[in-house]
């Protein structure tokens, strides 16, 4: 090669490089923090774009997430610091969500508790007719279940043995006395002593006082009703053999019943004994019926966990059955004033309870929190939550799920798995860059 052809060649290449040079800065992508920079009067410097999902990643231009979410500016000290475990939502999701606040306040909780209860009868006036005699049924006026019976009303006629010979003892004795009175004064006390005797037997039946019919053999015991009652037991029939102390009839008075209620645990520790209490039941519709807390039971029941709270209602008509089923509103005792959120606000897992506070518009940042006092849709938080912070009650579960989205991505992100390389995860750009399978019959083409 001459002379000449090398100057041909040098200004060849030269040309070429300087060509490709000038391709390569043309092609190159200009610097995108240069572009932000340098803002325009009035506007905010832009610092970087961050992911909506608050996962630690950032861009200086922008640019969309893996599903679809625009990433947010963040401009020069307008940044909050956020919460752990804070959730960052776009206002158009804020809306489709149906996210809706409200602010924690204070005031004092009226301890109002709901409970189901039921009309019991009063213990205190059940009576019992037991004869501490053996005899016989031989009319039986109260024969019918449920019957009303009124004070003195005559129940039942008995015939006794054991009746007869008292009385007749009693009253021979008596007789005795009254003739030896003058004439042998020493016979007449004894014949008193054996009349007291008898009397004292008769008191021990609870014969004293009631109205015996007849005398001698036929003599009859009438039984008449202590009270106004209700027969709500009957174990015999006319002409029953009846043992000493065998149940005949039970009675109750109904003119005031017990509404036994059925309070939680939780709720029971506002109530008091004499607090009023408001009953109302299905059966009865637009009837309410005023009463005061009588007592309440000192042990929970261990199927239903709960505790036994009793209001004493008077009864004039007899309305309030024993049976029926319906619902008491007890007043409890006022708390001294706290922090009170709506109870939907609260998510309990079971192992803790938690809100979710709005720290700014489409922030919202997990809290733990310590419960207390409850009352209708309002409950007492101990910690956690501040007077005038916006806590989330409405599709709160829906956040916390993309909070342990969040969390499960950030877990992904910080995995100590080492991620897999480029070259076992990037398939070729195409067909005819991947490398040729070896031919097996390659060596036999040669002599083709």
């Amino acid at each position: 090669m001459n002379r000449m052809s090398w100057r041909v060649l040098a200004i060849a290449v030269g040309i070429a490089l300087v060509t490709g040079w000038w391709v390569g800065r043309s092609a190159a992508p200009k610097p995108a923090v240069a572009e932000h920079s340098v803002p325009a009067a009035g506007e905010r410097k832009i610092l970087y774009y961050r992911n909506p999902m608050g996962l630690p990643d950032t861009s200086p231009v922008p640019k969309k997430d893996a599903m679809g979410m625009d990433y947010v500016a963040v401009y020069a000290g307008g940044e909050p610091a956020a919460e752990p475990g804070t959730v960052v939502l776009p206002p158009e999701k804020v809306q489709k969500l149906g996210v809706r606040t409200e602010l924690a306040v204070r005031e004092s909780l009226a301890g109002a508790v709901r409970a189901s209860a039921t009309v019991q009868v009063d213990e205190t006036r059940q009576f019992v007719i037991a004869p501490k005699f053996e005899g016989w049924i031989d009319t039986l006026y109260a024969n019918q279940t449920g019957m009303t019976v009124r004070r003195g009303q005559p129940l039942m006629a008995l015939y006794s043995p054991a009746l007869v010979a008292a009385q007749s003892e009693y009253q021979i004795a008596e007789a005795a006395a009254q003739r030896l009175d003058i004439a042998d004064p020493a016979s007449a006390a004894t014949m008193r002593q054996l009349r007291d005797a008898a009397r004292t037997r008769l008191r021990n039946w609870d014969i004293v006082g009631a109205q015996v019919t007849r005398s001698g053999r036929d003599a009859r015991l009438v039984l008449t009703a202590p009270a106004d009652a209700v027969v709500i037991e009957k174990r015999v029939v006319q002409g029953d053999r009846f043992e000493p102390g065998q149940t005949i009839l039970r009675l109750a008075d109904l003119s005031t019943v017990w509404v036994v209620a059925d309070v939680p645990t939780s709720a029971s520790a506002s109530l008091l004994v004499g607090g009023a209490a408001t009953f109302q039941t299905p059966s009865l519709p637009g009837e309410r019926y005023e009463g005061r807390v009588s007592f309440i039971q000192p042990v929970v029941n261990a199927v239903s966990r709960t505790i036994g709270v009793r209001i004493e209602l008077p009864n004039p008509t007899g309305a309030l059955r024993p049976g029926l089923f319906g619902d008491v509103e007890l007043a409890g005792t006022a708390i001294e004033a706290a922090v009170v959120i709506p109870r939907s606000a609260v998510i309990d897992s079971g192992a803790r309870q938690l809100v979710l506070v709005q720290t700014a518009p489409g922030r919202f940042a997990p809290r733990d929190v310590r419960v207390g006092a409850r009352s209708g849709d309002r409950i007492e938080v101990l910690s956690g939550v501040a007077v005038g912070e916006a806590v989330v009650v409405s599709a709160n579960f829906l956040i916390d799920a993309e909070s342990n989205l969040r969390s499960a991505m950030q877990g992904m992100v910080h995995g100590t798995a080492s991620p897999p390389t480029v070259e076992s995860t990037t398939a070729p750009a195409n067909a005819q860059e991947a490398p040729a399978k070896p031919d097996p019959h390659a060596r036999h083409s040669g002599g083709q």
